[in-house]
């Protein structure tokens, strides 16, 4: 069950009261906030991905699709990013701060070799929510990276993935373990 689903439920069993007065229960409608309040909003700021903006911002909107606990939203002007965005001609790489902070630079030199951008954004935005690389890996695998070849297009988390996500976001937004903090994660 999703994390928005269960809240819904939850708002909608909580929302029925007793008033003091007249003892009438009443059930008020799961609205938008209730089901917003579920996600940790993350901002990023991909002004600096030239390129690759596009990717970016679908690599944002596949993981806002995939999982409720968190979402991803492009920065609003004058507000500082959780996750910044470059775009540079290295190999993509992230560094992750802490969970759900860092940067991510969307390197040229996989693009070249023929990489997709859009995996490419979404694998990196993947550690950023605390995901570590697993390689060797299936397509299938969005955390594979680079091992499952130039051929391979997706750029969807599997469901262990989005599970892992979920849990990473859905308690008290503690680092996972395994993922070394403040290191480069070159992929």
């Amino acid at each position: 069950m999703h994390v928005r689903a269960l809240v819904r439920g939850l708002a909608a069993a909580l929302a029925v009261t007793f008033p003091l007065v007249g003892g009438q229960a009443t059930a008020a409608p799961a609205t938008t906030e209730h089901r917003a309040a579920a996600a940790r909003i993350l901002t990023y700021d991909a002004s600096a991905s030239a390129e690759f903006r596009a990717a970016v911002d679908r690599g944002a909107a596949i993981w806002n699709e995939s999982v409720d606990s968190v979402e991803l939203r492009p920065v609003a002007a004058g507000q500082r990013a959780n996750i910044r965005i470059l775009a540079d001609n290295g190999w993509p790489r992230a560094l992750p701060t802490t969970l759900g902070n860092g940067t991510v630079y969307i390197g040229r030199q996989a693009v070249d070799q023929g990489y997709d951008t859009v995996r490419i954004s979404a694998h990196e935005l993947g550690h950023i929510l605390g995901l570590p690389d697993r390689k060797p890996g299936p397509c299938s695998s969005l955390m594979s990276g680079s091992s499952a070849g130039t051929a391979c297009k997706n750029p969807y988390p599997n469901a262990a993935e989005r599970a892992e996500v979920e849990d990473n976001f859905g308690g008290a937004f503690s680092w996972p373990a395994g993922v070394p903090r403040n290191a480069v994660i070159v992929d």
